[in-house]
């Protein structure tokens, strides 16, 4: 873990799933809400492919200096997984919390590559929904324990997309503060008792 202040807060990332999420979607909403936020571009967003999609989630978090938060959603939660866990990603990227939103079902997506869904070695929140047609919430909550995430239930809320009413979403702006404060303590050295499982206060539902 890096201890130097510079580059201190983290840059937000996002992620979009299939189709991308345009102007009214909560994660352009949320990139307003940061200075310089980025957002990882597919070169074909009607194509899912696991391993094209996860690295041009490498290629840009590459290009990034200092820290980042990464919000993800749908097909876009598999392919920062899949990013994640591969083992050459390379120290001199610094992902130092994940907001995973509505992820796609891989069973959905067999023909886009396989998944493997492994522990994470970065603080992450992931949320479901009890009517999300990608993925039902007992998958949702596997997946989440397979991540080692903390897992919020936002009850009937669909995909979590504009569809389902989310544009302005104020909770996920909270979602990325708390991965943020929480990553402070560890990144600057002063990381006393800061329990495993903090993540954990966070997770309603």
């Amino acid at each position: 873990m890096k201890t130097c202040r510079s580059g201190w807060p983290p840059r937000l990332v996002t992620v979009p799933g299939l189709h991308g999420s345009e102007g009214a979607h909560w994660q352009t909403w949320l990139e307003r809400q940061y200075p310089k936020a980025a957002r990882v571009v597919q070169d074909d967003w009607d194509a899912p492919h696991l391993d094209t999609w996860a690295n041009a989630v490498r290629a840009l978090l590459a290009r990034e200096r200092g820290p980042v938060v990464i919000a993800a959603h749908s097909f876009g939660c598999l392919a920062t997984a899949h990013a994640l866990s591969r083992g050459d990603i390379g120290a001199d990227v610094d992902v130092v919390g994940v907001l995973f939103v509505a992820p796609a079902s891989p069973e959905k997506f067999r023909f886009a590559g396989a998944f493997d869904a492994g522990r994470l070695d970065v603080p992450s929140i992931l949320v479901a929904s009890e009517s999300d047609p990608w993925m039902p919430v007992e998958h949702a909550r596997e997946l989440a324990r397979r991540f080692d995430s903390a897992f919020v239930n936002l009850g009937d809320a669909g995909h979590i997309n504009t569809a389902a009413g989310f544009g302005p979403w104020p909770r996920a702006k909270y979602f990325v503060d708390t991965l943020t404060h929480l990553a402070a303590p560890l990144r600057f050295g002063d990381a006393r008792d800061l329990p495993a499982d903090s993540l954990e206060l966070h997770a309603y539902g």
